[in-house]
């Protein structure tokens, strides 16, 4: 099988196909994700081949699994070698995609859509409301745009940082966009921030009173507790994986809502996909912060 190793220039190679042991899955994948967390574990050289989001079809399961997901188109997280025509996939981490879920579709939600729909949750985010979204054209932060607007929020904007992605994030149903480097005059009930670093503080003096601000980024960042209290402002922190560990049943009822949504059209991935022998072009895309959704790989 052909599969992606990352050492240095990212490289196709061929390698035996992994067999299912005890509680896998073997899955033939469709596409393969790419984003910011894969620059951030190679970066750090902790990872040559990486885990990440995927789509495909079940075609063997190990000891212990039921054979009841043979045949099965499944989307989900595996934790290494992702990028690869055949990966190895624990049943819990992944789930079925409904009859007539596109793949591209389907990738763009089995964890962007999670780490939206949680973080916007997070927040409270109630019908009237007022929202701010950081990072609003990424694989997470679009989709978060149009899950706001879902859940009943009168007010949605998107922040970027390049003004040539306002255009897209006003077409996923934003009211307003506002750059990075401009002063933010407006005041919002909710907070999404999927930046970090100086945005942290940016995002915390937006907040209206009685404000919620959620961070889902792994980008750092600082609150000075002292500017939350004459407003009683909160701050959260939201990760896809303590809940899927602890709480599996929220991670199901929210993946049955992303599908819902999914399929009355009141969200709509975009995506930008590459061939299987050019990932180097599609991190260099994620790198530069000059993709429009989630970024993938077709690998059959």
């Amino acid at each position: 099988m052909r599969k992606i190793r990352f050492t240095g220039t990212p490289e196709l190679v061929d390698g035996p196909r992994p067999e299912a042991g005890a509680g896998q899955l073997l899955v033939r994948t469709e596409l393969v994700g790419v984003h910011v967390g894969v620059l951030r574990m190679l970066k750090s050289g902790r990872a040559s081949e990486p885990g990440g989001e995927m789509v495909g079809t079940v075609v063997a399961v190990g000891p212990g699994v039921s054979d009841s997901w043979l045949g099965k188109r499944v989307g989900g997280v595996v934790f290494e070698a992702v990028y690869a025509e055949y990966v190895l996939a624990a049943p819990a981490l992944v789930t079925e995609l409904p009859a007539g879920v596109d793949a591209a579709d389907g990738l763009a939600v089995v964890r962007g859509g999670l780490v939206a729909l949680g973080a916007v949750r997070a927040g409270g985010c109630a019908a009237g409301e007022s929202v701010l979204v950081t990072a609003a054209a990424s694989g997470s932060g679009h989709l978060a745009v149009q899950i706001a607007r879902a859940l009943g929020a009168a007010r949605v904007v998107g922040a970027v940082g390049a003004t040539d992605k306002a255009g897209f994030v006003r077409d996923c149903g934003a009211d307003a966009v506002l750059s990075y480097t401009e002063p933010w005059q407006e005041r919002f009930d909710v907070v999404v921030d999927g930046v970090g670093g100086e945005l942290v503080g940016r995002g915390v003096a937006a907040l209206a009173p009685h404000g919620r601000f959620v961070a889902y980024s792994a980008g750092g960042g600082t609150v000075e507790v002292g500017s939350l209290l004459a407003d009683l402002k909160t701050v959260t922190g939201f990760s896809v994986g303590l809940l899927a560990r602890t709480e599996p049943e929220v991670i199901e009822s929210y993946r049955a809502e992303l599908w819902k949504l999914l399929a009355d059209n009141h969200i709509r991935p975009r995506h930008v996909e590459f061939a299987f022998d050019r990932p180097a072009a599609a991190l260099e895309l994620v790198a530069t912060r000059r993709n429009r959704g989630r970024v993938m790989l077709r690998t059959g």
